[in-house]
């Protein structure tokens, strides 16, 4: 391979900018480039920041920096490696790439570092794009879910079901070759029964591509309830500022108002929608209430805001009696919901959630006072992400990878049936060798060269 160079650094002024160099050249250029301070230097010792002088091509002196080299194949690339640390002057750093580039370095691609990892065996595919993902990171959560999946927690998921399908294909090939010892070499219960396991722990995969989703993208929260019941309020106090007018007045919000905060180190946009009032005549009111309600169809949860103390002597009801929330609960009954019972200070004070709300998550709060705000957070974080504890459970992916797993699920379900079927094993078989191949995209055992050009062109020049 070439040896290429790039900034490593962000761009604009700073402290430290670092050049990187991965390739055969690499030790040479770091020789030709550098000069050690050192009284007595030899030799550039492996792993060791060496100081020294950078010069230009006629001898000027340009900067005082510090060299290391680094030797394959233990390095981030699995090649020979070099960093030149310089002052983070963007002139600098040009120059310096400048005599690289006159002296035989590349330019690096998009990724092109993580992209030579990923061809030498230092990471697999999925932890490539953990890389670039751990950059790209929003939030705490997100950050947590890069970390993951570059030590390999979905990497190693991915391994064993592949492992597991392979075990299969080799049985399979020694019943399609004794055909009469069918039943000896694998039964089709047995089979089937080992399919259904796969599906499972494939469906658990799966589902982890929507919670990796709300930790990079964030989360769509919609405030919905009856007027004065104090959904301004609460974005309010967890935005932890005056954002939405609160008065006594009903209908103050007459707009939906977005606002992004972060709960429990997930991005959310809160999204707090015109108080539900079926009797308003008020056209602007009611337009603001139509578009809250449009809100509703494209978010990942919803917060019903309640006036606690309005609801004394209905705890009973099994059916929720306001007909404008149980709208909401039946109509979008897909989405998660947390019911917020507000106004805890107040009398009479919260003896609980009514009887056809237990099936919900519940919380109380008073925004007025700050109580029950944090239980909230914990709440609406569950809600979205769940509430598995041990990091093992917590297992994410991204959308290529979902797509791929997704993929893989179908070519199961098909499996399945075609064995339960009685379909002959040397048909199954080709099922079988489709859904190894799909499981190796995810971890970049099969993938083809669009998919790893697509990954990479989304990483920046020097990682």
């Amino acid at each position: 391979m070439t040896t290429i160079a790039a900034v490593a650094t962000p761009p604009g002024n700073g402290a430290i900018g670092i050049v990187r160099i991965s390739g055969p050249q690499a030790l040479p250029l770091l020789e030709q480039t550098i000069s050690p301070c050192a009284s007595g230097f030899e030799h550039f010792k492996p792993w060791v920041l060496h100081r020294a002088r950078f010069r230009a091509e006629d001898g000027t002196f340009l900067d005082d920096v510090l060299g290391v080299y680094m030797p394959a194949p233990r390095t981030y690339s699995g090649e020979d490696m070099a960093e030149i640390h310089c002052h983070g002057n963007p002139l600098i750093l040009q120059t310096v790439l400048s005599r690289l580039y006159d002296l035989g370095a590349q330019p690096a691609e998009r990724g092109e570092f993580t992209k030579r990892a990923f061809l030498h065996g230092r990471i697999d595919l999925s932890q490539a794009e953990a890389v670039g993902e751990l950059i790209g990171a929003v939030s705490r959560s997100a950050l947590a879910d890069g970390v993951q999946r570059l030590c390999g927690h979905l990497s190693q998921k991915v391994a064993d079901l592949r492992a597991e399908v392979d075990r299969l294909r080799g049985e399979l090939a020694v019943a399609c070759d004794f055909p009469d010892d069918e039943v000896e070499c694998l039964e089709r219960g047995s089979f089937l029964e080992t399919l259904e396991g796969l599906d499972k722990r494939l469906s658990q995969l799966v589902e982890g591509s929507e919670r990796g989703r709300l930790m990079q993208e964030g989360a769509r929260v919609v405030l919905a309830g009856a007027v004065n019941a104090g959904k301004s309020s609460l974005m309010n106090a967890l935005l932890g500022r005056e954002r939405a007018l609160v008065t006594e007045i009903a209908g103050t919000t007459r707009d939906f108002l977005e606002e992004i905060c972060d709960l429990d180190g997930l991005p959310v946009r809160l999204i707090d929608t015109a108080g539900l009032h079926a009797s308003s005549q008020d056209p602007v009111e009611k337009l603001g209430i139509a578009r809250g309600q449009a809100c509703l169809e494209h978010c990942d949860a919803i917060v019903l805001v309640f006036d606690q103390s309005l609801w004394h002597g209905r705890q009973e009801a099994l059916v929720c009696p306001d007909a404008q929330y149980a709208d909401i609960l039946t109509q979008y009954e897909h989405v998660p919901v947390l019911l917020v019972w507000n106004k805890t200070d107040l009398e009479p004070t919260w003896s609980g959630p009514p009887a056809w709300a237990q099936g919900y998550a519940n919380c109380a709060v008073s925004c007025l006072n700050g109580q029950g705000l944090a239980a909230f957070s914990r709440h609406l974080h569950d809600l979205l992400l769940g509430t598995e504890k041990r990091e093992s459970e917590r297992v994410s992916c991204n959308v290529r990878q979902a797509l791929a797993l997704k993929r893989a699920r179908v070519e199961l379900s098909a499996l399945m049936n075609d064995v339960a079927g009685n379909i002959p094993y040397d048909l199954c078989a080709v099922r079988l060798d489709l859904l190894a191949e799909i499981l190796g995209e995810v971890i970049g055992v099969s993938t083809p060269d669009e998919v790893l050009k697509a990954v990479f062109d989304r990483f920046c020049i020097g990682k």
